[in-house]
């Protein structure tokens, strides 16, 4: 039930006709009674750096989730933000301090390790391969950095971008060694598909998936289906994955803590939310 005390947090993207996050956070919000709800809203992308400034000056506004195409965008509008969104250089969350100023945060890199820790993976010393260095990837990159693996080797077809990314990684942590233009039969411990290659069914592969060694995790971020060629050609292999899904349950915790709100676990999350594949006809 919303009512005039009811704390919104504003989901901002655009097209907002697949967003999953409200069909996880309200149901959990109906169980436990918390007085939130997640809205989509759809702004056009012309409005959006005079829009974000004034959904915030709200008086119930709690925070808002950012997606796509606007987690570059969102970082220039905001007073504070993390070592994490600095590497980056995009934002997923953002929240009102009591003094009205903007603080942002990414929270993708940070679903993903935490997805990686579930499955018992040991990232200290890892080797990690990292595809496509825009707003996920980078934001991937900069939490495994975090977490202290040795090694991030990048892919990107866009040699500026990766470079870019690799320059922001080195400047943080100077221990970490950065490998641009990675060979994919390297000996990765992870490997991680963070293009939106694999949305489509005629995608093409974001890697040639025959030089990866059994051992290799291999993980999405695409979440329209959840498994894409890319894990179906990793699993004929013998690699354990990581779908693109578990990225979002992951995160939705570190959300919640960031808000101020009750937190849980992915277990919960998966038994309350109202998603499907239904854009999957492979299942």
């Amino acid at each position: 039930m919303i009512s005039g005390r009811t704390k919104l947090i504003a989901h901002l993207g655009r097209p907002i006709g697949s967003f999953m996050a409200p069909m996880i956070y309200n149901p959990y919000f109906g169980k436990h009674d918390i007085d939130a709800v997640v809205m989509p809203m759809g702004c056009q992308e012309a409005d959006y750096a005079t829009f974000l400034p004034q959904v915030a000056r709200l008086s119930n506004f709690l925070g808002a989730l950012v997606t796509m195409p606007y987690k570059t965008r969102t970082v220039d509008l905001l007073d504070e933000v993390t070592t994490t969104v600095s590497i980056a250089g995009a934002c997923n969350a953002v929240r009102r301090d009591a003094d009205g100023r903007l603080i942002g945060d990414m929270f993708d890199g940070e679903g993903f390790v935490r997805g990686l820790r579930r499955k018992g993976r040991t990232l200290s010393g890892a080797r990690v391969l990292v595809i496509g260095s825009g707003g996920v990837g980078s934001a991937i990159a900069a939490s495994l950095a975090r977490s202290g693996v040795a090694t991030i080797g990048l892919r990107d077809i866009n040699h500026p971008i990766m470079d870019r990314l690799a320059a922001r990684l080195t400047g943080a942590y100077p221990e970490l060694a950065v490998q641009t233009d990675a060979p994919a039969d390297a000996g990765w411990d992870v490997i991680v598909n963070a293009t939106p290659l694999g949305m489509n069914a005629n995608d093409p592969m974001p890697m040639d998936a025959a030089g990866i060694a059994p051992s290799t995790l291999v993980g999405e971020v695409v979440m329209a289906r959840k498994i894409t060629p890319f894990l179906a050609a990793a699993q004929a292999r013998g690699c354990e994955i990581q779908v693109g899904v578990d990225m979002l349950f992951e995160q939705i915790p570190a959300y919640l803590e960031f808000f101020g709100l009750r937190s849980t676990t992915p277990e919960e999350l998966r038994a309350v939310a109202r998603i499907g594949y239904k854009f999957d006809s492979a299942g």
